[in-house]
């Protein structure tokens, strides 16, 4: 397989302009560049677009205001054109070397469909940090392949190939903000995507989400509602009675669609401000 994988980076943001800014550059000094950045403007009032257009990326408006949502048009956004699709998030600092990884990642295994990395926080004291390294990613990463039998994707660090987002989009929850969209997106994943967790592949992210107990309590509780909205597909019986453990032949029965009027969502959509993702 060529070393001429077209990878496509995109990036969801909402009012985190400073933040863009910082990711931007990082990706501008990448080792092997992205051939397209795509920011997706979720509803910003603040300079995001602008930061974007400044550093050459697209930029692409969705105005359902949460995470999934932006995340999900520019998937769709990416896909036309691209092999790779890559994600950050606005709080994201690749390191120079991250795109080449991901790269020499799926050129040296064609079976490969999603690549998963691990997290740096920054931005906090030790403490919240470590919380955020090892209890909140890290316990995901121990506990979610138990559970599902893929490991688990962490969305402000990872890549999938086109054909695996063509495959799940249309299963997964896209227009509910009030779900983990990298948890949900594991979900609908099956071994048969060839789904791999790369601890070395890693990547400086915002400590915002822990800077109170309470910011990391509704972290946590968004949990169960993002397995409720999938349910059953995300119980182990049923994915290994289903065979979805090895071939990813089961379709779950379509969820209740969530409200879609943007209007509606409260404040924990995701997207507060100074909370993270």
């Amino acid at each position: 397989m060529p070393l001429q994988l077209r990878v496509t980076v995109v990036i969801p943001c909402r009012n985190d302009a400073e933040f863009l800014e910082e990711c931007l550059t990082a990706l501008d000094a990448q080792t092997r560049r992205a051939d397209r950045v795509i920011v997706v403007d979720n509803g910003s009032t603040d300079g995001s677009a602008s930061v974007g257009r400044r550093h050459g990326a697209d930029v692409i408006r969705e105005e359902l205001v949460g995470i999934w949502p932006a995340a999900a048009r520019g998937y769709d956004e990416a896909t036309a054109d691209t092999d790779i699709i890559a994600r950050l998030d606005a709080d994201s600092r690749p390191h120079p070397d991250w795109i080449a990884r991901i790269v020499r990642a799926f050129v040296a295994d064609p079976s490969l469909g999603v690549l998963s990395g691990a997290s740096e926080f920054y931005g906090g004291n030790r403490l919240v940090n470590h919380i955020g390294d090892h209890w909140y990613v890290g316990l995901g990463h121990r506990l979610i392949p138990k559970w599902l039998g893929v490991p688990l994707v962490f969305g402000s660090n990872f890549a999938m190939r086109t054909r695996v987002w063509e495959r799940v989009r249309d299963k997964v929850e896209r227009t509910n903000p009030r779900v983990h969209d990298d948890l949900d997106l594991t979900i609908r994943l099956r071994r048969s995507d060839g789904v791999r967790y790369d601890p070395q592949l890693r990547m400086p992210v915002s400590a915002r989400p822990f800077k109170t107990p309470v910011a990391i309590g509704r972290r946590v509780w968004k949990v169960f509602p993002t397995f409720a909205a999938s349910w059953p597909e995300g119980a182990p019986w049923r994915r290994r009675d289903d065979g979805a453990y090895a071939s990813g032949t089961w379709s779950p029965e379509p969820a209740e669609p969530w409200a879609t009027d943007a209007d509606t969502w409260s404040d924990d959509d995701g997207w507060a401000p100074a909370a993270g993702r």
